[in-house]
């Protein structure tokens, strides 16, 4: 096993190459890899002694030399397939290894008022993309701040409304050695505007591969975003991924994440309600079994009176997966008249899946509604004898229990062929009979 020095000597070694390529940025970029990489040498990997990573072992991950993925085998349309949604969007945007494929993309025909194009171009002609992932410690963040090459900068201009979702497929492909990615998502939904978007996570291959993904939405005043983010790489990829979201007065995000791959996969979600009236639903579901680990982190961060939030997280275990949910609620002191309702509920399908989840409510204002639940068990033996006396199977019985839990999460998907093929996927994944 390397050594942590060795393995550090590795990172910087490919930071020094990158440094000397083109796609290494303007000066505002180039000064902020530099830090960022600095900052996570001088910090390593997170052990199990960090409290926001006490459940989640990441010596895996330390322990392999993942190297920057400067090409990989390639990739065809035919790969792209079994990722993709019954009913083909007009506007996708597909990213392999963290670079924007146009050659696979579908961005000629967008509608008005909406413009996408790769972060890298973006990174050099729009002015300094500076969200709040600049001034993130979390250490993937970091590692993708030093070494993101390219991903997706979406634009939504004042006022438009756009119907249809715009599909961001990332594709992991490393190719026979163990690979660190570092794809982005920028969005800025400007002032009034009403948009969708559909980030989906996907990976090629048997080798291990590190994916470091960072998605930041900034809403303008009255913007709406519905957002649905969607995992399923390989079983042996590791996924840790940020997202954070910053609304602005009356402004609207609502989010459902869906979780089916990833030998560790890790999401932390920060959304900040800095306006009068925003309002933020974080929703989720995932789904493990075998020796997969599980983790999400959510904080929404009241900072502006009358915005509520509302969050519902649901996982379905199996085998020996390990689950961690830790959802904290923050009411800062001008957040008066807030309403915050947080759910969270695991359902654990044999004797050595576990959870550990763990809800914070921090406030500091007096004239507020804060509330939250956890809940863990097993499939409910009264309702399986019910549905069993009624001449149901025990294994049709078991599959119509797990889909009811499932559904609160899946229904509020609003594009049916999204969430057609999502329920398709809950059912391979826990081999239930169609």
């Amino acid at each position: 096993m390397p050594q942590v020095a060795e393995r550090h000597e590795t990172y910087a070694a490919d930071f020094e190459a990158f440094r000397e390529s083109p796609a290494f940025g303007p000066e505002w970029l180039r000064t902020a890899r530099s830090s960022a990489f600095a900052r996570f040498i001088a910090r390593g990997f997170p052990t199990t002694r960090d409290e926001e990573w006490k459940f989640t072992n990441v010596a895996a991950i330390a322990a392999t030399s993942f190297r920057r993925v400067t090409g990989g085998p390639r990739v065809t349309a035919a790969d792209l397939e079994p990722f993709l949604f019954k009913t083909a969007f007009g506007m996708q945007a597909v990213v392999v290894n963290g670079r924007l494929s146009s050659e696979l993309s579908s961005l000629e025909n967008l509608p008005a008022g909406v413009t996408v194009s790769g972060m890298a171009e973006a990174m050099t002609d729009q002015p300094p993309l500076e969200g709040p992932s600049l001034k993130s410690d979390h250490p993937f963040v970091l590692l993708n701040t030093a070494f993101c090459e390219g991903g997706v900068f979406i634009h939504i201009a004042p006022k438009a409304v756009v119907t249809e979702p715009i599909h961001v497929l990332f594709i992991s492909a490393p190719g026979a050695d163990p690979g660190l990615v570092a794809p982005r998502l920028f969005v800025v939904a400007g002032e009034q505007s009403q948009s969708s978007i559909v980030e989906n996570y996907a990976g090629i291959g048997a080798a291990p591969v590190l994916t470091t993904a960072v998605t930041e939405v900034l809403l303008g005043p009255g913007a709406m975003v519905d957002h649905v983010k969607v995992q399923r790489e390989t079983a042996e990829a590791f996924h840790m991924a940020s997202t954070f979201v910053h609304l602005h007065r009356a402004s609207t995000f609502t989010s459902q994440a869906i979780t089916f791959g990833g030998r560790i996969a890790r999401n932390d979600i920060t959304a900040t309600l800095a306006g009068d009236g925003a309002e933020c639903t974080l929703n989720g579901l995932y789904v493990a079994d075998g020796e997969t680990l599980v983790d999400t982190h959510t904080t929404i961060d009241h900072a502006m009176p009358h915005c509520p939030s509302h969050e519902v997280y649901k996982g379905i275990l199996t085998g020996r997966a390990k689950a961690v949910f830790n959802g904290k609620i923050i009411v800062r002191p001008d957040a008066q008249k807030t309403d915050a309702k947080q759910t969270n509920k695991a359902l654990l399908l044999s004797d050595e899946a576990s959870i550990n989840t763990k809800p914070q409510l921090e406030i500091f204002a007096d004239d507020v509604k804060c509330t939250h639940g956890a809940a863990i068990g097993q499939l409910d033996a009264d309702q399986l004898f019910y549905l069993r006396a009624r001449g149901i199977g025990v294994q049709d019985a078991r599959n119509m229990l797990i889909h009811a839990f499932a559904s609160d999460v899946l229904n509020g998907i609003k594009h049916d062929a999204v969430r057609d093929r999502l329920e398709e996927v809950l059912v391979e994944k826990l081999h239930l009979p169609a």
